[in-house]
C-alpha cells in the first residue's frame, strides 16, 4: 500500500463499542497506511458528546454533530441546544448525520422531517454543512433539502442512481462514496462515480459498518478506506495517485472547519 497517498475518511463512528478493545491500534493502523484525516460522526447526543471526547484526543481526528432520524426517541426537550453548544467546539466541522430513513422507521416521516429541518436550520444559522442520512427516502430528502438547505453539505454512503446524484450535485452536494462502491453487483454506483464530476466527490468508510470488498461482513475499520479509493479510481481510469489529491481538496471545501484546522 503507497503511504505516501493521503486520503481523509470523511464518515466513521470509532466512538462505537465495536472498537472499545482497540481502538488506540485501529487509529494507528489508519494513520500508518496514509489516512491522514478522520471525522467521527454523531448520530444521538451521546454519539455526538463522544465525538467529541475522541477529537480532543488526537490532531488528526474532528467531529460532527447530530441527531440520525433512527435515534430521535428520548430526546431532552432542549436536544437542539445542545447541538447548537456541541457545534461551537473548534473541531466540530459539521452538523450530521440528519435525514429521513423510511427503511427502519424508528420514528414517523412527520418527526423526522421537523428534526431534519430543525437540524438544516441550524448549520444554516452556525455557517456549517451538513452531513446527509438517507435510506429509503431519497426523494423526501431531496426535497426537504430543496426548501430547506442553506448551505452545501455531504450525501453520506450514497447509494442512489444517476437521477437522485444528479439532484444531490444541483443543490450543491458532494457524493461520499463508502464499502458498497467495492460490490461487483453495485452496478447502479459505479455509473454514478464514473459520471460525477471530479470535484464533488468524497469517499468514507463508516466503519465498524460497510466494510470493502473483500473485506466484506468483517467489522469495517479506517485503514480499508484505500479500497474504496482504489475502486473510485479505477472506474473513472485513473489511479489512486492522480485521485487522491483532489479527493482531499473537495474534502477540505465540503468540510470549511477542516481546512482551516
Amino acid at each position: 500500500m503507497n503511504t505516501q497517498i493521503r486520503l481523509i475518511d470523511t464518515h466513521l463512528h470509532l466512538a462505537s463499542v465495536q472498537f472499545d478493545d482497540d481502538r488506540s491500534e485501529v487509529i494507528t493502523r489508519a494513520l500508518d497506511a496514509g489516512v491522514a484525516a478522520l471525522i467521527e460522526i454523531g448520530y444521538d447526543l451521546a454519539s455526538s458528546y463522544a465525538a467529541i471526547a475522541l477529537a480532543n484526543t488526537h490532531p488528526a481526528i474532528f467531529a460532527v454533530v447530530g441527531i440520525q432520524p433512527n435515534h430521535l426517541h428520548d430526546l431532552p426537550p432542549d436536544w437542539i441546544e445542545q447541538i447548537r453548544v456541541l457545534a461551537s467546539h473548534p473541531k466540530v466541522v459539521a452538523i450530521g448525520e440528519i435525514g429521513l430513513d423510511f427503511y427502519w422507521m424508528k420514528s414517523p416521516p412527520s418527526e423526522q422531517e421537523a428534526a431534519f429541518r430543525q437540524q438544516l436550520a441550524l448549520a444554516g444559522e452556525l455557517g456549517l454543512p451538513v452531513v446527509i442520512h438517507s435510506r429509503d427516502a431519497m426523494r423526501e430528502t431531496i426535497a426537504v433539502l430543496r426548501d430547506a438547505a442553506r448551505g452545501p453539505g455531504v450525501m453520506h454512503s450514497f447509494s442512489g442512481d444517476w437521477e437522485a446524484a444528479q439532484a444531490c450535485l444541483e443543490l450543491g452536494f458532494y457524493l461520499s462514496f463508502s464499502g458498497p462502491l467495492t460490490f461487483p453487483k453495485s452496478t447502479a454506483l459505479h455509473d454514478v462515480a464514473r459520471q460525477a464530476p471530479v470535484d464533488r466527490l468524497l469517499i468514507e468508510t463508516d466503519s465498524p459498518y460497510l466494510s470493502p470488498h473483500p473485506h466484506r461482513g468483517q467489522r469495517n475499520e479506517p485503514s480499508r478506506l484505500f479500497y474504496i479509493g482504489q475502486k473510485l479510481a479505477e472506474l473513472r481510469q485513473q489511479s489512486l495517485a492522480e485521485l487522491a489529491p483532489q479527493l482531499w481538496h473537495n474534502a477540505m471545501c465540503a468540510f470549511p472547519r477542516l481546512a482551516a484546522a
